[in-house]
């Protein structure tokens, strides 16, 4: 667990309730299940032309012709559904208001609460030593996967890219076959909301459902069970509220785990099997920050435990290559022999021990530690109350996230990397009077992933909302003083990582700019 030294027993009261409470839930909670269905301000037709990321084109997986409107077969799929408006259970109407319009936004609250749940860090066997959890038999202690903010952060990413794909896809089909939508068809089918105009076929619903529900099982394979239930209910919200048919749904299903295939396919080969490291690597970090002259950084925890995932940075990104990633790193921090380190201790140390009311209640809002949805969760939180008000179509709340999303994979592997690089010391370590308020995350100060995260995340949902852009900046700057206050962090871990993050959302949106949606 990360270690809790020196932490104030009102920070740790306050920290262990929430962990608790997320850790010992094991449903997937649904917190915006009130909200009345969203009716999308356009349905963005020309989104089937739409630059794709992984596919090679919208066309790469084929989907069959639907069959006519006036034939025997759809006309009986038509009754179908009205036969099942008629009989429908309030379990039902429930997920018809829960699901319609807002298949992105559901699935995202339903990812993060998987992250959140799965974020706890394995606890030290007998003999002092951690134990890995492991994909291949994700049921055995540890529970895989250890959803730590890099993992999150890939995670959310390659959820968010699959949907987007896959929804690219199914607009280009959904105008090819132009078959109008069931209500369209036969008035005397209900609707959760207007008739829309968007073609049915493929089901925007089931490609969602699809696509999600085979990324996520690679992701969070513990949850198999949920997570198909979920997808299930999904689709049969898209029958009962009037927006799809049974062949509708049978070929957007098909196609959206078509296309989850091409994209595990890239996750299986991206590097993260190895981001772990091992100890030959973990002694040759801290043999190369020694030779340099500097402190290495240590693990605080008793027994002591490898940084975390001390490889990621090696992790294939999304926008950019290698060298790329590398060429927009901070350089290096302030030496650990330095008057300026000196300096920023003796703030770190000030700060702590002059700590107001209002301070700590910042390091708390913003920890997003063990049993939390990490800090890309949190941003992603936040996105989704602009992407909901906005109405936007599917394809177009996919596209936000996606974007937000590779930006923080992407920061993540370009953090990573200069913090193995540099093998900078916490705080807490240069001067152990400093007392934490929040658990001291198992890798290098240099720079704060929160500000790294958070400068990504701004600049990225600054394009996308333009007029939240002081809003969004605010709230980075508080992300990354909240790890000042916390006592883990130097104020130069949190400037210079706030402006690699940028530097990452501006590289991002060079993609978003020209993908063809504007």
């Amino acid at each position: 667990m990360p270690s809790m030294k020196g932490a104030r027993i009102v920070a740790l009261a306050m920290l262990g309730i929430a962990v608790l409470v997320s850790s010992c839930d094991k449903s997937i909670v649904e917190p915006n299940a009130s909200l009345p269905p969203v009716e999308a301000a356009s349905v963005d037709a020309n989104a089937g032309s739409w630059k794709m990321i992984v596919l090679s084109g919208p066309d790469q997986v084929v989907v069959p012709d639907p069959t006519p409107v006036t034939g025997a077969a759809y006309q009986a799929e038509l009754q179908a559904v009205k036969t099942a408006q008629a009989n429908m259970t309030d379990a039902q109407r429930a997920a018809v208001r829960y699901w319609t319009g807002a298949g992105v936004l559901r699935w995202n609250e339903i990812e993060r609460e998987l992250v959140a749940r799965y974020n706890l860090p394995p606890a030290p066997r007998a003999d002092g030593s951690y134990p890995l959890p492991d994909a291949e038999n994700p049921f055995s202690d540890p529970v895989f996967p250890f959803s730590n903010p890099p993992y999150a952060a890939r995670a959310y990413s390659y959820v968010s890219v699959a949907q987007y794909e896959a929804l690219k896809a199914a607009w280009y089909w959904k105008f090819r076959f132009n078959r109008l939508s069931p209500a369209r068809n036969d008035p005397a089918v209900a609707t959760a909301v207007a008739a829309s105009a968007l073609p049915s076929y493929p089901s925007e619903d089931a490609v969602l459902s699809g696509v999600t529900a085979e990324m996520l099982k690679l992701l969070f394979p513990a949850s198999l069970e949920e997570i198909t239930r979920k997808a299930a209910e999904e689709r049969e919200a898209a029958i009962l509220s009037g927006r799809a048919t049974a062949s509708d749904v049978a070929a957007g299903l098909a196609l959206g785990k078509s296309i989850a295939a091409l994209v595990i396919n890239r996750a299986r080969a991206d590097g993260m099997s190895t981001a772990p490291g091992n100890p030959a690597m973990w002694k040759s970090l801290s043999d190369a920050a020694a030779a340099r002259g500097e402190t290495p950084w240590q693990s605080q925890e008793t027994p002591a435990r490898a940084p975390l995932l001390m490889n990621f940075g090696t992790v294939k990104a999304w926008t950019m290559t290698a060298a790329q990633v590398t060429a927009l790193e901070p350089g290096a921090p302030p030496s650990t022999s330095s008057q300026q380190m000196k300096d920023e201790l003796a703030t770190v140390k000030n700060t702590i021990d002059n700590l107001t009311r209002d301070q700590l209640a910042i390091a708390l809002k913003w920890n997003d530690g063990a049993g939390t949805a990490t800090p890309p969760g949190h941003w992603n939180a936040i996105a989704s109350d602009y992407v909901r008000d906005a109405r936007m179509s599917e394809v177009r709340a996919a596209r936000v996230y996606a974007m937000l999303n590779m930006a923080m994979h992407d920061v993540a592997v370009g953090c990573w990397d200069t913090k193995m690089k540099f093998f900078n010391p916490r705080p807490a370590q240069l001067d152990p009077s400093i007392k934490t308020m929040i658990g001291l995350p198992n890798f290098p100060a240099f720079p704060s992933g929160h500000s790294t995260f958070s400068g990504a995340a701004a600049t990225t949902l600054s394009y996308f909302f333009p007029q939240a852009r002081a809003s969004f900046d605010a709230m980075a700057d508080e992300a990354g003083i909240s790890r000042l206050y916390g006592g883990i962090h130097y104020p130069s871990d949190i400037r210079e990582g706030k402006a690699h993050g940028t530097r990452i959302g501006e590289w991002v949106l060079n993609v978003a700019r020209a993908d063809g949606a504007n």
